[in-house]
């Protein structure tokens, strides 16, 4: 018999994180998050100024066979009149028991909360790691995403969700011939426009500090009307930032900027640090910090984590000082590759971007949707 409880004891919290662990353990291409994040994200209950979180277990003979994180993102549903739950950090063995014994708890907790329907995997924002891995299960994880066996999409459908929306991920390398007239069209778009490329002079923190408030100011503007975005507080942005800290190389961060030093473009990679936290189970050992380091020092890859334009400017040729740069970064250092983590399948413009490199299509995440209390016996 599957029973479902509440994450209450520091007991349930060890069991909440370590059990995907164990799960994967034997699994090359899983990438774990760093475990001291999911432990004061779980030590807090999850709940925040905007949303309310409820992390669920679920055991049989003693023993944890699954899990689930429930969400309500208030801020989000007020900004589109809808009540709607999110679930994210699931995991389970192949068996649709237990699968519906975590759905059906979850489930009742948003009916409770006067939610209509769920969807996922979806975090507190779009920054957080998202989406169902459905093509791309033999292909190496990125640290920004979750990876996931095939029997996760049976098991969802099993239980009556339906797509949402997907995403692709490309791999990047370098194109046999550069196309030239890119990086024409970048200067001339710096010239004409009255921009500049931000300087990395000095030390990484100071220059963060310098525009993260530009940086987050653009990335609402330009990503508000995106799938699943929400703004985030002053207080998401502090713990993006220090859980990010580690990992930036200020060589693969560009601010672009006008004259007064306005943030009106970026393009932010992160080095690959997949390989470097799998030993640890994403504990930050000293031998675990050394290899980060030594990572973000000279990475073999590079995530593509967010890339942002104003408005004002997207039709400016902006774009191409970010390609440009990712081309140089490819071509003169040993980066092999560039991970480009998600694109919504309807965003052609984005997608449109990579002929410019030697691009593979190889992985597709799905968001899944159902109405609450569907499905309750399966």
């Amino acid at each position: 018999m599957v029973t479902v409880r509440e994450v209450k004891t520091n007991r349930d919290i060890r069991a909440f994180i370590e059990f995907p662990l164990r799960l994967y353990k034997d699994c090359k291409w899983f990438v774990p998050p760093l475990y001291r994040d999911e432990k004061k994200l779980l030590g807090s209950g999850g709940c925040t100024d905007d949303a309310d979180a409820v992390f669920l277990l679920a055991q049989r003979d003693g023993k944890t066979v699954g899990r689930v994180q429930g969400i309500i993102q208030k801020r989000y549903n007020e900004k589109q009149g809808c009540r709607q739950m999110r679930f994210t950090r699931f995991d389970c063995l192949n068996d649709a028991e237990v699968a519906g014994a975590l759905f059906s708890a979850v489930e009742q907790w948003g009916a409770r909360h006067g939610m209509e329907e769920i969807c996922g995997p979806l975090g507190y924002s779009d920054l957080d790691r998202e989406g169902l891995l459905i093509e791309g299960f033999e292909e190496n994880s990125t640290f920004e995403e979750q990876y996931n066996y095939p029997y996760y999409a049976e098991l969802l459908e099993g239980l009556g969700f339906q797509k949402d929306a997907d995403w692709v991920e490309y791999e990047l390398r370098k194109p046999e011939k550069r196309n030239e007239m890119l990086s024409l069209v970048a200067k001339r778009a710096l010239e004409l426009n009255r921009l500049h490329v931000a300087s990395t002079e000095g030390p990484k923190r100071k220059y963060i500090e310098k525009y993260r408030d530009g940086f987050f100011d653009c990335l609402d503007e330009c990503y508000r009307e995106l799938y699943g975005t929400v703004p985030l507080t002053k207080e998401a942005q502090d713990e993006l930032i220090d859980q990010f800290m580690l990992i930036v190389n200020k060589e693969y961060v560009v601010f672009i900027c006008d004259e007064q030093d306005r943030v009106v473009g970026f393009g932010l990679c992160f080095p690959g640090i997949g390989d470097a936290v799998k030993k640890s189970g994403g504990r930050l050992t000293p031998l675990t910090v050394g290899r980060i380091l030594r990572t973000v020092r000279r990475p073999k890859t590079i995530d593509l984590g967010l890339v942002a334009i104003r408005p004002a400017y997207q039709y400016a040729g902006i774009n191409a000082v970010i390609l440009d740069g990712l081309l140089d970064i490819l071509e003169n250092s040993g980066v092999q590759a560039c991970e480009t983590n998600l694109n919504l399948e309807t965003n052609a413009a984005v997608q449109a971007q990579w002929k410019y490199f030697s691009a593979r299509q190889h992985k597709r995440r799905r968001s899944y949707i159902k109405k609450i209390g569907e499905n309750q016996d399966a």
